[in-house]
């Protein structure tokens, strides 16, 4: 049985692809997390009694804690997702990203190099360190045309300059030391246990708690939809039958306005769990003041990933959402326990006393 270091795995995404590793999979696999505010274990809870997985509260950052988990799991390879990842945290507090996001990279990969160098031929010749990255490090998209993997980096946000300086990193490690790397940039997921400062869970936790639905300026900023466990599949795929050096684009081909999202989202409410009064959640849709250097168009060529490695997305945006809103409406325990105090002040401190 063969070990996979995944960082970041009490995340969003993490959580998705660990559940679908034990599930579908013979991996077993170490979970590095520093557990942040958004990091939380009861996202893995159904998995919480698999002898394949392993939980080390670890911050990425700290070299010596690395080096220890290699020595002692002596892993085949590093999915790495641990990251700060919200643009607007990033506004208000970018010392953070800088040191997860480039500084925490930097340093895994240092631990993951020294260990790869180390090992005999065959182990050295399979292993691979997959970074997980994000399509806003190519910045903002017209109205016509899509990122594709050549795409010039243009970050716009601190949060997308420090994952772009992160992608640099990753492929500087495999020019310059030959680690065998592969990246991937994925567009906007959606799906069950992201944490409710996201567009879609903060809309539905809003909606059914009688409170506004803020939305940013004209709601007309255009996002690529991809449902988590489509994209928890494409990493699967891509760590395992990747090409070496190369990056991939993993995107929902679901081009939506935040609008569009929201009113697809209270029609879906209507029906799932209407309001008392019986009008519909759209009444509870308000403006506020965007926010700055706000991207207009995200948008994914998946074409390469599809060519190369057969993968396409199995949701839709229609069946994802209602997957989506299904899962919040039966787990509301599951948002209570990770609303925080920490979340209410950012919620305060973006949307003002109108939550």
């Amino acid at each position: 049985m063969k070990t996979l270091f995944v960082t970041g795995g009490a995340g969003f995404i993490g959580s998705a692809l660990i559940r679908l590793l034990i599930a579908e999979s013979d991996w077993r696999i170490v979970n590095i997390d520093k557990l942040t505010y958004a990091g939380n274990l009861e996202s893995l809870a159904d998995i919480a009694d698999s002898d394949r997985h392993v939980f080390s509260r670890t911050d990425i950052c700290d070299r010596a804690a690395l080096d220890a988990l290699f020595a002692e799991h002596q892993p085949a390879g590093v999915i790495h997702l641990a990251a700060e990842s919200h643009v607007d945290r990033s506004i208000h507090g970018p010392g953070d990203f800088i040191e997860t996001n480039i500084s925490g990279t930097y340093t895994l990969l240092e631990a993951a190099r020294a260990h790869w160098s180390a090992l005999d031929p065959e182990p050295k010749a399979t292993f691979r360190f997959h970074h997980v990255s994000t399509d806003e490090v190519f910045g903002s998209l017209g109205a016509t045309g899509l990122f594709v993997e050549t795409s010039p980096y243009q970050p716009n946000s601190p949060y997308s300059a420090s994952k772009a300086a992160s992608d640099h990193l990753v492929r500087a490690w495999h020019h310059t030391y030959g680690l065998p790397t592969v990246i991937t940039n994925c567009s906007n997921n959606y799906g069950p246990c992201q944490f409710p400062e996201k567009l879609i869970p903060l809309m539905i936790h809003n909606a059914v708690s009688d409170k506004p639905l803020p939305i940013y300026g004209k709601g007309d900023n255009v996002r690529d939809w991809l449902y988590v466990d489509d994209h928890a599949r494409a990493l699967r795929l891509v760590f395992e039958r990747g090409s070496v050096g190369e990056t991939y684009n993993i995107g929902g081909h679901n081009e939506k306005t935040n609008l569009e999202v929201v009113d697809t989202l209270c029609a879906l409410l209507d029906e799932l769990k209407p309001r008392h009064d019986r009008r519909s959640y759209r009444e509870q849709k308000i403006s506020v003041a965007d926010r700055p250097g706000h991207d207009q168009r995200y948008a994914i060529d998946a074409g390469k990933i599809q060519r190369e490695l057969g993968w396409t997305p199995q949701e839709t945006f229609e069946s994802g959402l209602a997957k989506t809103v299904r899962w919040y409406l039966h787990n509301p325990a599951w948002i209570a326990h990770v609303i925080s105090g920490e979340y209410r002040q950012w919620m305060e401190r973006n949307y003002g006393d109108r939550q």
